[in-house]
């Protein structure tokens, strides 16, 4: 046997016998707005989570053991993941835990196999459906945002996700399948995308993410989450009584007030995956040091200062220190557990 079968071989028997059979695995649902795990209730509170060290603009869990243990502190039961987690021994970290994950599949980027566009992304599902730590599959990122992408068509967009959901249904039925919306979908992405099973929407609208939870009510019937919200501790500019530069006093107490308004829905929301674990450092400027600015535009519902300075989201630093939100956060997602 020449070397390159031999690792096929062991990557594939390594896979084969971390995922169980489907009888041993929670059994995830979908009930009108609820999500299900094992016919219960299930309340996301969540984190987003995309660990690239100083220095660097690679996602790396050479950290994964010291991050998850913050999560269990803080009360954190949903990771969410932009990419598939490839490697076998993090989703078994992740399920000793006692943690789900979404796993989020990007559309064409060449450095992920797994993209939607090459359809590698059912070979992904079907590796992996058997895991206990899978939560949900999740299509895309706030891509409403970027029709260029799609030859300056949503419509693209819409149908391809669709199709997608559609494979992914097919082949593991026994996890939901989502997207990650930027904030409130209209008509043609409802139209288009009947088989999206829960609808993840990245909310920033200052600390008022309930006024889209009458709305979605009045337009859908099916469950939805807030895929991303929150705030970032930096201060571009005073604002609201807070001062101007790294404000962690800001960022603490805007995830206090959206975080209480979001289990507050009335059964509208399952949660939230709160934007983010950690700081990132490789968004903006210099991948060593951390930088102000950052992609987002200027103007948006970012609290308070309506500036998103990408590299200052986390609930910890980018060295794992906690920053004054941590304790807001597990305030607030241990009180759902009780």
């Amino acid at each position: 046997m020449n070397s390159k079968i031999l690792f096929y071989f062991l990557l594939f028997s390594m896979t084969f016998m971390s995922c169980k059979s489907s009888s041993e695995i929670d059994d995830v649902s979908i009930s009108g707005r609820q999500l299900l795990v094992n016919a219960k209730p299930y309340i996301i509170t969540g984190i987003c989570y995309h660990p690239v060290p100083v220095g660097s603009d690679l996602r790396s869990f050479e950290t994964i053991d010291e991050d998850l243990d913050l999560m269990i502190e803080a009360g954190i039961n949903t990771i969410r993941v932009y990419e598939p987690i490839q490697d076998i021994n993090v989703l078994d970290k992740i399920d000793a835990a006692g943690l789900k994950v979404i796993i989020g599949f990007g559309y064409s980027d060449p450095k992920d196999i797994y993209n939607i566009h090459s359809g590698n992304f059912i070979n992904y599902v079907n590796s992996y459906k058997t895991h206990n730590a899978i939560l949900m599959w999740e299509l895309g990122n706030e891509y409403n945002y970027h029709p260029e992408y799609f030859d300056g068509d949503l419509k693209n967009w819409y149908k391809e996700m669709n199709n997608a959901a559609a494979l992914i249904q097919e082949a593991d039925p026994n996890h939901p399948v989502a997207t990650a919306h930027g904030d409130l979908p209209d008509a043609l992405a409802l139209s288009l995308s009947p088989n999206i099973d829960v609808w993840g929407m990245n909310v920033y609208r200052m600390v008022e993410p309930e006024t889209i939870f009458t709305q979605w009510e009045a337009v859908s019937s099916k469950p939805m989450y807030l895929s991303e919200v929150g705030a970032d501790s930096y201060m571009a500019i005073p604002a609201e009584g807070f001062e101007q530069g790294e404000n962690q006093k800001a960022q603490a107490h805007a995830n206090k007030i959206i975080l209480e308004k979001t289990f507050n829905s009335n059964g509208i929301c399952l949660g939230a995956t709160l934007f983010s674990f950690t700081d990132g450092w490789w968004k903006a400027g210099e991948n060593d040091v951390q930088d102000v600015g950052g992609w987002a535009p200027e103007g948006s519902g970012v609290p308070y200062d309506r500036v998103p300075n990408e590299e200052y989201w986390g609930i910890v630093d980018i060295h794992r220190n906690k920053k004054e939100t941590f304790n807001i956060v597990k305030d607030i997602y241990l009180r759902q557990k009780n």
